[in-house]
């Protein structure tokens, strides 16, 4: 296996995007890399010509229809291989295209008629108080049906729930629903016709099973591991990038899923233990070149309904190659309960301290008490699914999408400016009166209460205003057609046409809130080292020649994230405030809304428009993310870590909640740091705790790697919900996590 892979790594790496030029990969789709004859199919911009054209003719027709045949243009006409050098299909106009002319338009049209909310988002987002979007980036579609069915059995399917529908009595929208998917699916099937005749011209030693797989998905559904996994692989394509939904998973659990194709072709001798490993290697490949910061996710384990664990041989050979790979994405979430077998966990555990470090560990027992918060069954909630980073999903009958991401810190700001933005000047907040108006730390947390429930009733009435409208802006036909429920409502999978249609909100910088309200107590009102109105001048002007004061804050005692009952019992109620003000409130999709402590990028970017805090922090840097302490704040070790966590109940976080932990390599030598790590996640378990990931470094090797990065080439770090390559850091993130390793023991 390894010599093949080794001899097809450089075309694999550079399959999505030139390796030897510049790449962003928030822009991962805007490149092309791979090896593609130019007669079989248009480039970008002649594709482009070619949809604005198409767009003209179709403007009048429903937006199902109208993008469906968009679709059907763009993979008639998209540019393709099937190459020696790899087992899976390229794609080559993979970057969204179609979505300037069906979801950037239609999106414009909703926000045109509603001119009110587009200021109040401009306004929250400019000042970094609250980020704001249509949200079409987390759908997992029914893996099962998909490889049981095939594209050609959903496409039959559809058309047997259309004709029932029709025979009932269809209104003219859900017709449309239902010609939007067909056009969309036999567009699917006449692109694996291509596939499979491209693949006839070629004569290679990959080429006849190849060639074999395509016919085969073409007519049917996937008989062998190879063709599972190049079905998971085209329908994530087609999905994420033309369809523009991102699919925030691959395979109902990628182990369980694939499961019975391994065995299969094991038992009847099709391929060996080897050759399969060879097919997994090439597939996470894919995932791994195609270079997605937030990493694309998958996970892995979890108990079946005989309450014995899913972990199986095909985990194994994920974990094996992972070790063997260095791989650094997919990001892969480890389902974990009490009979998760220790062998899994140490593995894991090692890959870790090793420097392999995309895992989240996502605890069953506390997942599975969210997910029924919020209405699911036990037995839905036993079979969960985990979207994105580590968010809860109903198995194929949930879509949720992340409305707002709520900053704790800036209502904070907003307390001690009466509102204002101090950077921009601009009235973004409540009217909760000047700083000289407390007379009390009462007062002045009531205000910051009255600020944090303004933008998350801000966030709430804006959600939904648009909501309502997201299968108008983005109609789902790929996603749809994987989903029964939806196809006998005749309703959008995205929209009205799954159980559960929840909508999350999320609570962005809260251990920076924390902290600084314990600040204000401790600074103001109980030491009186310098009176609020004073604090606030201190803070708009950024410290500035009170530095001294500022060490003095930074170095409080009272910190979140070292088992502090003052400051516990302040951030539990805090954290109770936020999911009860969110948790179960009716959205515009005829679901709930749920809370998230999760913080994703916004811990930069918010923190980048945030003023400076009383905790110590200045103006612009970083907050605090997840449920996690500030940097260099908790200096009682991971344990006290962990139970200030949990005295936040995690579970009351419907969405999602994790908590990041850095551990020195000394902590966690030999096979007692083995068990040290399996104790902590243990006792996080069985406190209530859902998601938790590790980072393993001391701050001297971090150093280093920023000196020089050519020697850590493959660092890897765990950055908030996703994995990331040290080198591809910014020089302040990097500093962050130094400043962080720094206090770990």
């Amino acid at each position: 296996m390894y010599s093949s892979l080794l001899r097809d790594m450089p075309y694999l790496l550079n399959k999505y995007h030139r390796t030897d030029e510049p790449f962003d990969p928030y822009r991962r789709m805007a490149y092309h890399g791979g090896e593609y004859d130019e007669s079989t199919g248009l480039d970008d911009a002649e594709m482009d010509c070619g949809l604005k054209a198409l767009a003209e003719e179709v403007s009048a027709l429903p937006h199902p229809v109208a993008k469906a045949k968009l679709f059907a243009y763009l993979l008639e006409n998209a540019r393709i291989d099937v190459n020696e050098k790899d087992w899976f299909v390229g794609f080559y106009n993979w970057g969204r295209l179609l979505s300037r002319y069906t979801t950037e338009i239609w999106s414009r049209e909703v926000f045109a008629g509603i001119p009110e909310v587009q200021e109040k988002i401009d306004l929250l987002g400019e000042v970094g108080a609250a980020a704001i979007w249509p949200d079409f980036d987390h759908v997992i579609p029914n893996w099962e049906a998909l490889l049981t069915l095939g594209f050609p059995g959903l496409l039959d399917r559809v058309r047997s729930f259309h004709r029932k529908r029709i025979g009932e009595g269809i209104t003219p929208e859900q017709e449309a629903f239902f010609q939007g998917i067909e056009i969309t699916y036999e567009s699917i099937i006449k692109l694996l016709d291509r596939y499979y005749r491209y693949a006839l011209t070629k004569d290679t030693e990959k080429s006849g099973k190849q060639a074999a797989c395509l016919k085969n998905l073409r007519d049917g559904s996937p008989s062998d591991l190879y063709e599972a996994l190049q079905e998971i692989y085209i329908y994530f394509i087609l999905c994420e990038c033309v369809d523009n939904y991102q699919t925030r998973s691959l395979g109902n659990g990628i182990d369980s899923t694939l499961l019975r194709f391994w065995r299969r072709d094991i038992d009847s001798g099709k391929y060996t233990r080897e050759e399969e490993k060879e097919f997994l290697a090439y597939f996470l490949m894919q995932f791994s070149a195609i270079g997605n910061y937030w990493g694309h996710p998958m996970y892995m384990g979890g108990t079946g309904p005989d309450g014995e664990t899913r972990f199986n041989e095909v985990s194994l050979a994920v974990l094996e190659l992972y070790g063997e790979l260095k791989l650094s994405n997919p990001k892969v979430q480890i389902k974990v309960a009490e009979n998760t077998p220790r062998e899994i966990l140490y593995r894991v555990f090692d890959l870790i301290r090793k420097g392999v470090s995309p895992f989240v560990f996502c605890c069953e027992p506390g997942h599975r008490r969210a997910i029924m918060g919020y209405g699911a069954t036990a037995e839905e909630a036993r079979d969960f699914e985990i979207s994105g980073c580590y968010e809860t999903r109903v198995r194929s009958d949930e879509s949720s999408t992340s409305v707002s991401y709520i900053n704790a810190a800036k209502a904070v700001e907003f307390a001690l400016s009466n509102g204002a933005d101090w950077k921009t000047g601009k009235e973004a907040g409540l009217k909760t009166g000047d700083a000289s108006g407390f007379q009390s730390f009462d007062d002045f947390y009531h205000a910051f209460i009255r600020q944090w429930e303004y933008l998350i009733e801000e966030s709430i009435r804006i959600g939904n205003s648009y909501e309502g409208f997201l299968a108008y802006i983005n109609p789902s036909n790929v996603y749809s057609a994987t989903i029964r429920r939806s196809l006998e409502r005749a309703a959008d999978g995205y929209a009205f046409g799954v159980k559960f249609n929840n909508s999350a909100i999320l609570n962005c910088g809260f251990a920076s809130a924390v902290d600084s309200l314990m600040a204000v107590k401790k600074l103001c009102f109980e030491k009186k080292a310098v009176s609020l109105p004073e604090l606030a001048q201190i803070l708009k002007n950024n410290w500035e020649g009170q530095e001294i004061l500022r060490l003095k804050a930074f170095n409080l005692p009272c910190k979140y994230g070292n088992s502090d009952p003052e400051t516990d019992l302040l951030a539990a109620g805090m954290a109770d405030y936020f999911s009860g003000k969110i948790n179960n409130r009716p959205n515009a999709r005829g679901g709930v809304y749920k809370a998230i402590m999760h913080s994703a990028m916004q811990f930069v970017w918010q923190g980048a428009k945030t003023g400076a805090l009383p905790d110590g922090r200045k103006a612009g840097a970083e907050l605090s993310k997840n449920a996690s302490p500030v940097n260099g704040a908790d200096r009682k070790g991971v344990t006290a870590l962990i139970f200030s966590a949990l005295k936040l109940n995690p579970f009351n976080y419907h969405e999602s909640f994790c908590v990041d932990l850095m551990l020195h390599p000394s902590a966690v030598e030999g096979e007692k740091g083995l068990e040290a790590l399996y104790d902590l996640l243990m006792t996080y378990l069985e406190g209530g705790g859902m998601s938790m990931q590790f980072n393993i470094f001391d701050a001297d090797t971090l150093r280093d790697a920023q000196k020089h990065p050519e020697n850590y080439r493959t660092l890897q770090v765990r950055v908030c919900g996703w994995n990331a390559l040290w080198n591809d850091l910014p020089t302040a993130e990097q500093d962050a996590f130094i400043l962080r390793s720094e206090t770990v023991r």
